[in-house]
């Protein structure tokens, strides 16, 4: 998969640094995905959330982060929405990021 706009995990790991490994691992797994539905999403992360709008919700750093992501199955590419808290999630619609 190809994944955009890597900074937005830069950025929160410049924030929070306790992240950064995970974060790191999460990209090196999506770049080497070729996942062409949900279900295979989900075969790989079990804990992931799919949810409408093909966006998928990734639990990061044991489950102490969310990251959302759009999901473009037929092209490949996975568009990074959101990372954050618990609590910052709470207050986004994940279907709309």
């Amino acid at each position: 998969m190809r994944v955009i706009k890597k900074r937005t995990l830069r950025e929160f790991w410049e924030r929070v640094p306790n992240a950064r490994p995970a974060l790191l691992a999460w990209y090196a797994e999506a770049q080497d995905a070729a996942w062409r539905t949900p279900a295979e999403v989900k075969a790989h992360y079990g804990s992931a959330s799919i949810v409408p709008g093909n966006r998928v919700v990734f639990n990061i750093c044991g489950n102490n982060y969310r990251l959302v992501v759009k999901v473009h199955y037929n092209t490949g590419i996975l568009y990074i929405r959101f990372i954050g808290s618990h609590a910052e999630y709470d207050k986004i619609d994940a279907t709309a990021v």
